[in-house]
């Protein structure tokens, strides 16, 4: 039995040219960046090439990357490191309702501190307005932080327009492209960005490294204090490998890869629309993240759903990927406006940059079968 991976959103594979790229570092090249030898500087070398051409990915001329270990860290470096550097202008930040659970978290953690958070609404397909958005600001904030693109039902938020709203004010402007980095066009000066955070595992490179890019001249305070590694910014010793890793995943992420994402998506999402009492979930067209297909089913438990899929040899995931194993329905999907029992119901697949049309069939064909079983058990079907 073949097995499909369609779960590319919660991580991917690492590219067999990535591995490659990243095992002199392991072994030859496998300096510490801040020793003053040979193979320090080399690995220095290496790190400071990745570092300009990640960069140049997103017109960020006017912005420093600081590689982090990756969303996670960088999310919450973004908001706790400016609401503690800026508290003496203002301590109200805004965010929305759908942001992935470390930006959540972190900004709960914040108002346990004495800062003031605005969880912004979304509306049935997970769209911010720009009206909610520009009303909620006030004299006191500092910082509003709203993701590029939402990493279960795919919507790309009109990040652009926010930025510039946010700018109008005197506000900071972060953004979480961890979904949509190299597969949605970001260029850091047109869009306004001043802080976003990027990360190398959903893109075919290694797990455990990201970044967060910095406009330079914004006030920020590091999370973690030592040998002052990362121009101050993050202290610990700098993961070489992985940043060069990341590097090439980049490099190496095409716009046939992401067409093929695209056309695979639009397969799977007409083919699942022809089910009984189903639906999608986010957008569709250009406004979608080209590799997510988001769907619920009425009368259908998700992780029951899941289980069939696999047992066929297919991956999908139900919730957020990063916590789907847990009971509580997804907040994303509460937010647009779902049901719990029908936020129950959803499941998310995401296409690679090798999927092909032939396994999309065999996926269609399986989820029909799958749903038909499952709604013969249900009491409701």
């Amino acid at each position: 039995m073949e097995r499909i991976y369609l779960d590319n959103a919660a991580t991917t594979r690492v590219d067999a040219e990535v591995l490659k790229a990243m095992e002199p570092y392991f072994t030859d090249d496998f300096g510490n960046m801040a020793s003053l030898h040979a193979w320090g500087r080399e690995a220095e070398t290496a790190a400071d090439k990745a570092r300009r051409e990640i960069t140049k990915k997103v017109n960020g001329k006017e912005h420093r990357l600081v590689f982090t270990s990756g969303g996670t860290e960088s999310n919450n470096f973004a908001l706790k490191g400016i609401a503690f550097a800026n508290r003496e202008k203002g301590r109200h930040i805004i965010t929305t309702k759908i942001e992935h659970d470390c930006v959540l978290n972190a900004s709960r953690w914040l108002e346990k501190r004495g800062f003031d958070v605005t969880y912004l609404p979304v509306d049935r397909e997970g769209f911010v307005s720009p009206d909610d958005f520009a009303g909620a600001i006030r004299k006191d904030t500092i910082l509003a932080s709203v993701m590029h693109a939402n990493n279960e039902i795919g919507t790309i938020e009109p990040v652009r327009e926010l930025g510039k709203i946010a700018h109008e004010h005197d506000v900071l402007f972060h953004t979480d492209a961890c979904q949509s980095f190299t597969k949605v066009p970001i260029d850091l000066r047109k869009d306004s960005i001043d802080l976003m955070t990027v990360n190398s595992h959903k893109i075919y490179g290694p797990k455990g490294v990201g970044g967060l890019f910095i406009r330079q001249g914004v006030r920020i305070e590091p999370l973690l204090h030592g040998g002052g590694q990362e121009f101050g910014y993050r202290s610990g010793t700098v993961n070489v490998a992985g940043i060069v890793g990341f590097a090439k995943a980049v490099d190496m992420m095409k716009e046939k890869h992401i067409r093929n994402m695209e056309k695979m998506r639009d397969l799977l999402i007409e083919g699942a629309l022809e089910i009984d009492k189903s639906w999608l979930n986010g957008p569709r067209g250009e406004k979608r993240l080209p590799n997510n297909a988001h769907f619920g089913f009425e009368h259908i438990e998700g992780e029951a759903l899941i289980i069939h899929l696999d047992l066929k040899g297919i991956a999908a995931s139900t919730g957020s990927a990063c916590s789907s194993k847990s009971l509580e329905p997804s907040h994303v999907l509460t937010a647009i406006g779902l049901r719990p029992e029908q936020a129950h119901g959803s499941v998310r697949f995401s296409t690679g940059k090798e999927t092909t049309k032939e396994q999309i069939e065999y996926t269609l064909e399986a989820l029909r079968e799958s749903v038909e079983t499952l709604r013969k058990m249900s009491p409701f079907g």
